[in-house]
């Protein structure tokens, strides 16, 4: 061997001639079930707190549920008859109707309040901070309080309500025992109740439109009420949408306020969906938990109809 080959061997490097070895890839079992490990919580609590509570009140509503069938578990199932007992009782079109005034009158006076606080608040002025502060209170109070406070307010005989009305020589009024004002108290309440949340929301959206259209709409002459139609209430239009829709829901199942200030009363009227479900549930003594069922899924229902909506209007705006 030659002095040339020699070194030529010696130069090599083992393995040189060889192809490299492709890096070993993950592949789609793995990414997979990385996705389900990070999905399995929240699917866990979807239907541990979601999904069986809502088969539940199915099962409730389908069965002659009675204290001696949850202790015996041997409940009756009767199909859709407790539906049609709902729906034939006398009860039904006043709590529907109540309902439908409670809920519209609570959502237009608290989007209308909010969104003029909302707009107010914006302009930045001193003190802005702390007055923002003082109107979550009532947001931040127990609801059990709230309803007491206002309860005593529009007490016939020694609330502030009526004394102050005293004071000016008008008349007092019954405001939580008398058929004509009973419903109107409670909506009173939950309308001080829901500002504050559609303030936070509506001013938070505010923050979002950028200050040069409103300098420029000033440069061309438009005023303050000229802007907020043209500007801030379309710019504003999807945070309302959000905002009433959670409003909805909310106000769809208000029971605290109702049956603290006046138990649904006097008779039916201040009676809603809600109430009555949660009264034949727990209000008389002698539970009836399939009716109550019944209607809860009734409510249930229409907030998912209103949901839908909600989701189709929306749809709509992102195509347009």
């Amino acid at each position: 061997m030659t002095a040339i080959e020699v070194a030529a061997t010696a130069g090599a490097v083992p393995g040189a001639g060889r192809q490299p070895t492709p890096r070993r890839r993950r592949g789609p079992a793995a990414s997979q079930w990385a996705a389900a490990g990070f999905a399995a919580p929240l699917l866990v609590y979807l239907i541990l707190f979601y999904v069986y509570p809502l088969w539940r009140n199915i099962d409730l509503s389908v069965h002659d549920y009675t204290i001696r069938a949850f202790v015996q578990g041997n409940a009756e199932f009767v199909g859709f008859e407790k539906y049609a007992e709902i729906f034939g009782s006398a009860t039904f079109p006043t709590a529907l109707w109540n309902t439908a005034v409670f809920t519209v009158v609570s959502i237009v006076f608290q989007y209308a309040i909010g969104l003029a606080l909302a707009v107010f608040f914006r302009s930045g002025f001193r003190l802005s901070g702390l007055l923002r502060a003082m109107f979550l209170v009532p947001w931040l109070l127990p609801l059990i309080v709230s309803a007491s406070t206002w309860a005593w307010m529009l007490n016939s005989d020694n609330g502030i309500v009526n004394s102050v009305l005293g004071a000016f020589g008008l008349a007092q009024i019954n405001w939580l025992t008398s058929p004509d004002t009973a419903l109107l108290s409670v909506t009173i309440a939950n309308i001080w109740l829901g500002i504050p949340f559609n303030l936070v929301i509506l001013y938070s959206g505010l923050q979002n439109i950028p200050g040069e259209v409103y300098e420029a709409a000033s440069l061309d002459g438009a005023g303050p009420w000229k802007q907020f139609w043209s500007i801030t209430f379309p710019l504003l239009r999807p945070v309302s949408a959000i905002t009433i829709l959670l409003g909805l829901i909310y106000t769809l199942k208000v029971v605290d306020v109702i049956w603290i200030m006046t138990t649904g009363g006097p008779g039916d009227a201040s009676t809603t969906l809600a109430i009555w479900s949660y009264r034949e549930a727990f209000g008389t003594g002698q539970p009836d938990f399939s009716p109550a069922a019944a209607v809860g899924n009734l409510l249930i229902l229409i907030a998912l109809v209103f949901g839908f909506l909600h989701l189709q209007l929306q749809r709509r705006q992102e195509d347009s």
